[in-house]
């Protein structure tokens, strides 16, 4: 019984740090959310300053991972090139160990204080940024509470016979101490919450300082694979970056680790100093990482090209566009859950095919190219088939054996094919005929106007990555994300308009005379991003986090 109350204890605890870490993040995601990404955008210009601009967004997010999904999506609609994506990476890296470094301190007085003024900020506060400043020193007073109470909830493991004769074991078998490092930070997806938890241990001397460093080691490595399989539904540039922080991590890990089997390793003077200097070696792994892997940047994008090559487009030309192979599985359709999960994968080639669709239309307004339209209505044709096939199929999946969340997701899934039919009909109904439109009449946009409409069109394909990803991990955090750029692409549309009419009454004549065929793109790009934003409102709807209306309540009636 006791053993049961300490785990739960134990348990409980890292849930908190889970949770409080997540507020601190989703506190800056919404303050300046906006600034984050263009900062991220702007330190394509060199290695150095991505490095240090990876370091500082990882300083405000509390998470390397979160900084990897943003740089996997800028790589994949070509924002930052792969070595400034694995540049910032590496920066980020380093960002998340000072993280783990400053939320060490002792601070544990301040508590209370922030705790008032954290609750006054977010409840009282008048605007949002307010409340989210409230919501971030809430979430760092928790943070706190949750180290304070896993130090109380792991003290009694310290009179564990078992637990002290395998930490001993532990600490002089560096590889399985880095395996479990490795095992513990992927189930707490992690990597600050696994290395302060480590350092807990560490304090409570239950955990030996050389199996700490061992920890260490296997978090680091851990961190890396978390982001590689967070992003591994990216295209294929967004798909390399974490690879190749992931290779540099194993690499450089596997380096200190075969240094250190074969040298002893100097123990702290003092059991109190032990978390110090486990925390101290995790931020000095990071920055070895960052001064040896930085300047071999482009090798590795170079490595990570040939490991994952690109993808070939789609063509009519192909036996596997005349005849596409599916993820229907007719033969599991008595089992729901292998059933919507094949949905779930045709779903995704589905989107694939929007993707090959979407990504090249600007590309048309400069120039037509036959073959390209050609392709692109051929490829609205396969998406219509899929559209019907995924309806059917899922149609067909019997719900006396679903869950109410197995229905939702059945749901979402029918909706989901049936917005990716719907924008494939807006790509080849009104995109590709206002561009081949514009070509016709030999109509040049103005420089201003172009950039508008290309920028639109980028943070569409990033918005598109975004919902895919959505899709299969039904994160909230996600799907708010994905709520939050659709606002911004309605405000982007709105000041376009603004800056197009604007333009219009100084008399230039190209924005005269393409006009009408701006306004029609801008209005396409957004009902297009409307349709990817679709699938995060179930999410949204099922946390509560979705309003019914955005109407005031009048006092009228």
């Amino acid at each position: 019984m006791e053993i049961l109350l300490l785990l739960i204890n134990v348990a409980g605890a890292v849930a908190l740090l889970l949770w409080s870490a997540r507020m601190v993040r989703t506190g800056f995601e919404r303050a300046k959310g906006d600034e984050l990404r263009a900062a991220v955008k702007r330190s394509a210009s060199g290695r150095i300053k991505a490095a240090f601009m990876g370091t500082g967004v990882a300083l405000l997010l509390q998470s390397s991972t979160a900084v990897a999904v943003l740089a996997s999506g800028f790589a994949a609609t070509d924002i930052i090139s792969v070595t400034q994506g694995i540049a910032l990476l590496l920066g980020a890296d380093v960002g998340s160990a000072i993280v783990a470094q400053i939320l060490s301190f002792n601070v544990q007085g301040f508590i209370p204080v922030f705790l008032i003024i954290g609750g006054l900020l977010f409840f009282k506060g008048r605007t949002g940024y307010v409340r989210q400043v409230g919501r971030i020193i809430l979430g760092i007073a928790m943070i706190l509470i949750s180290l304070q109470q896993l130090g109380n909830a792991t003290t009694p493991l310290k009179d564990s016979v078992f637990l002290v004769d395998m930490m001993q074991y532990l600490s002089t078998d560096i590889i399985t101490s880095l395996l479990i490092g490795v095992i513990t930070t992927w189930l707490l997806h992690s990597s600050v919450a696994a290395v302060l938890l480590i350092a807990t241990l560490a304090a409570q001397s239950i955990v030996p300082f050389t199996a700490a460093i061992g920890f260490v080691l296997g978090a680091n490595i851990g961190s890396g694979l978390i982001a590689y399989t967070l992003t591994r539904e990216q295209p294929t540039k967004g798909r390399r970056i974490p690879l190749a922080n992931l290779i540099f991590r194993l690499a450089v890990a596997l380096a200190v680790m075969f240094y250190l089997m074969f040298n002893s390793i100097t123990q702290p003077a003092l059991d109190s100093d032990a978390a110090k200097w486990v925390l101290y070696f995790h931020v000095g792994f990071n920055m070895l990482l960052l001064i040896v892997c930085l300047p071999l940047a482009g090798v590795m994008e170079r490595l990570t090209q040939w490991m994952i090559p690109n993808e070939e487009l789609i063509s009519p030309n192909n036996d596997n566009f005349q005849e596409p192979n599916t993820a229907l599985d007719r033969s599991i359709i008595h089992s729901p859950q292998l059933a919507l999960a094949s949905a779930s994968r045709e779903c995704l080639r589905m989107a694939d095919v929007i993707n090959v669709m979407l990504t090249p239309v600007m590309q048309l307004y400069e120039k037509t190219d036959k073959n390209a339209v050609r392709n692109i209505l051929d490829l609205e044709q396969q998406i219509n088939q899929m559209h019907s096939d995924i309806k059917l199929y899922v149609a067909d999946i019997a719900e006396e054996e679903l869950s109410n969340s197995d229905k939702n997701r059945k749901i979402a899934l029918i909706n989901f094919a049936v917005n990716l039919e719907s924008a494939g009909d807006v790509i080849t109904k009104n995109l590709v005929p206002l561009a081949e439109s514009k070509n016709r009449e030999c109509l040049t946009f103005s420089a201003q106007g172009w950039e508008e409409l290309v920028e639109l069109h980028k943070q569409l394909i990033t918005n598109m990555h975004l919902s895919f990803n959505t899709l299969v991990s039904n994160n909230q955090t996600f799907a708010r994300r994905l709520i939050e750029e659709k606002d911004r692409i309605r405000h982007l549309e709105q000041q376009s308009n603004e800056q197009h009419y604007q333009r219009l009454q100084s008399g230039t004549p190209a924005s005269i005379e393409t006009s009408n065929i701006h306004l029609e793109t801008i209005r396409a790009l957004r009902q297009i991003n409307s349709l990817f934003a679709a699938v995060a409102y179930p999410i949204l709807n099922a946390s509560g986090d979705l309003l019914d209306s955005r109407l005031t309540q009048s006092g009228d009636t």
